[in-house]
């Protein structure tokens, strides 16, 4: 009987000892509703990549959660940056990965290695409004540079593996804020900048010089660049494209009036995404084209805006997969300079990430442009359903679980996914 009691003593212990943080082997960071904070569990899992650690992309399991090698470290890193995890063994481990593997199962692993380096397509002054991809970078801890035309001219674009362009106008023509905002200073001295810069890099007017920004960013992505995008970067991105060589801009863009034959010359082939579209050449127009979806069109309000994501096949389509990941697959609406993309005016390549299908729009693209992609957002702030120009920033402290802002960060940690090698 005592030597039953003993034996039993001993297991136990050795049952504490295996299952302890000093024996156990992995950090399982949860993605689905139990996790505090997910958007800074993306900058945690980040971080440990910096630290030449792998970690896994677990897609469709738990919300799409990440797995990597326990050091405590990590384990103390978690508690200081308030992100849900969970300890576990080996034999655990073996067990989710089993699950996962499973033939019928809707899920995957993706392996991350290499933390991309990311840089944000933003003018150097300050503007009267912020920008999401950079409030969510800041508030995740994850690191990046602020480059513009001066670098992208300067063909430095190749130094990086991941870049998103700013609230911007590719079309020269300031963000069409000049009935509403062009007496204001900020707009003034903002045209007097630009008109500096094109003047110094060879450009006789603004709009060629985006046009030629616009096009070294294509040449990034050809290259095997990723691109993302928001708000009024997406669609004047591909206007710029399209009118090349064409004057789409008003005299009180760049001094002479536009080309009034200016629609039947634009070429959609040279766009990434969108087609036969007619643009607003009116310049007292806060819109360009007909490609947003207007309030009026949508037939939507905050209280049902919403957008649904797609459900992708994790084992055949692992990039849409991975750019769904999500606690929640129906996400709050929010607008924006461009909000929406008419659903007829988006090209039949593209990927369509997340939709409206009421309003016969969607929200979230994705495609490919030679070796590199690039996926487009509608929207300002996803936690911010109508931001207007000199409000406050959105404070991510009030929005950690935010579902509108994972699907920012899920494309910044998808260009250090290695998918592993299919059985044959």
């Amino acid at each position: 009987m005592k030597e039953r009691k003993q034996l039993k003593l001993i297991l136990l212990g050795l049952l504490w000892f295996i299952c302890s943080p000093a024996f156990a082997n992995y950090i399982l960071v949860p993605m689905d509703h139990s996790q505090t904070n997910h958007l800074k569990a993306y900058g945690i899992t980040y971080w440990v990549l910096q630290k030449d650690i792998e970690a896994e992309w677990l897609l469709n399991f738990r919300g799409g959660s990440f797995l990597f090698k326990y050091a405590q470290d990590f384990e103390n890193e978690m508690i200081v940056r308030g992100v849900s995890y969970e300890v576990i063994s080996d034999a655990q481990v073996v067990g989710i990965k089993r699950e996962i593997e499973h033939p019928e199962s809707n899920m995957d692993i993706m392996r991350l290695d290499v933390p991309p380096k990311i840089a944000v397509y933003s003018p150097p002054s300050k503007m009267p409004w912020d920008d999401a991809v950079t409030l969510v970078l800041t508030y995740a801890e994850i690191p990046y540079d602020v480059i513009f035309d001066d670098e992208v001219i300067a063909d430095l674009l190749p130094k990086y593996d991941w870049l998103h362009l700013h609230h911007e106008d590719f079309t020269g023509q300031y963000g069409k804020f000049f009935r509403a905002y062009g007496r204001q200073k900020w707009y003034i001295d903002n045209q007097k900048k630009f008109e500096a810069s094109a003047h110094k890099h060879g450009f006789g007017k603004v709009s060629q010089l985006k046009l030629g920004v616009a096009k070294k960013i294509r040449d990034f992505c050809a290259g095997g660049g990723f691109l993302f995008a928001m708000c009024s970067a997406t669609d004047t991105y591909d206007i710029a494209l399209s009118a090349e060589g064409v004057d789409i801009c008003d005299f009180m863009y760049d001094g002479d009036p536009a080309d009034p034959n200016a629609q039947s010359k634009l070429n959609y082939d040279k766009t990434f995404a969108f087609k036969d579209f007619k643009l607003y050449m009116d310049p007292y127009k806060y819109e360009y084209s007909d490609i947003d979806n207007q309030y009026y069109e949508r037939g939507l309000t905050e209280s049902n805006d919403f957008f649904k994501l797609f459900a992708f096949s994790a084992k055949w389509d692992p990039i849409p997969t991975m750019l769904t990941q999500n606690h929640e697959q129906n996400i709050k609406g929010f607008m924006g300079q461009t909000t929406a993309f008419k659903k007829h005016l988006v090209k039949s390549d593209v990927i369509v990430l997340g939709e409206t299908s009421e309003a016969n729009e969607v929200r979230y693209i994705h495609g490919t442009y030679g070796k590199g992609t690039w996926t487009f957002y509608g929207g300002h702030d996803p936690e911010d359903y109508q931001h207007l120009v000199g409000e406050e920033p959105t404070d991510l402290n009030l929005h950690p679980n935010s579902p509108g802002y994972r699907l920012i960060l899920n494309n910044i940690l998808f260009p250090a996914a290695k998918k592993k090698k299919q059985k044959t």
